[in-house]
């Protein structure tokens, strides 16, 4: 039977606050407790994924190697929201290297790097629709977006996929407005 502990901070991280865990996104941090595993005490980190329903114990000592973090500030936030308004990157190798490397992206837990596999797998509704697998994987990094950008911002889940749509589609007009303006200079110099 696990020991509540009376301790509510450690490592820098306390309960009731929401952490980054990479490989499962945003959670709170519900409780730190005690358990006696194989005749050693293990202080742990009781994370509660919501949404997927899951509870994750974590030793509080393992948290650096994990990769678990705070939230992202506002500065890693509007980095993120400006990576979306980049030109799309997708490199010509085979589609299963290519996803595994956006899977181990949305995996790594950074903020901007997951809002590169947004910006790369965003299709508009001028672009030829994605296969499945890249449905998929543009969901799952766009949901871990979302999550991270509501839970910083105290925002609905809905309002920061809106933020993260009206960030995709600005770059896609910037970009339009742009190769419209070069060919517009292509033809005043001919």
């Amino acid at each position: 039977m696990p020991e509540k502990n009376n301790t509510k901070q450690r490592f820098g991280f306390e309960t009731n606050e929401y952490v980054v865990y990479p490989t499962h996104g945003v959670g709170r941090i519900v409780a730190i407790e005690e358990q006696e595993i194989a005749g050693c005490t293990l202080e742990l980190f009781v994370i509660n994924f919501e949404k997927d329903k899951m509870t994750l114990r974590v030793p509080t000592s393992k948290t650096k190697s994990a990769g678990m973090r705070k939230l992202s500030d506002e500065s890693i936030l509007t980095r993120a929201l400006d990576t979306l308004r980049g030109r799309a990157r997708v490199k010509r190798t085979m589609w299963s290297r290519r996803a595994q490397e956006y899977e181990a992206k949305i995996n790594s837990g950074d903020l901007v790097t997951i809002a590169e596999v947004v910006r790369d797998l965003y299709r508009s509704d001028t672009q030829p629709e994605q296969s499945y697998s890249e449905r998929q994987l543009y969901e799952a990094a766009l949901d871990r977006m979302a999550r991270e950008i509501a839970a910083a911002q105290d925002v609905d889940e809905s309002i920061a996929i809106q933020k993260v749509a009206e960030a995709l589609t600005k770059g896609g007009r910037m970009q339009r407005k742009q190769a419209e303006a070069a060919e517009g200079e292509k033809k005043a110099a001919a």
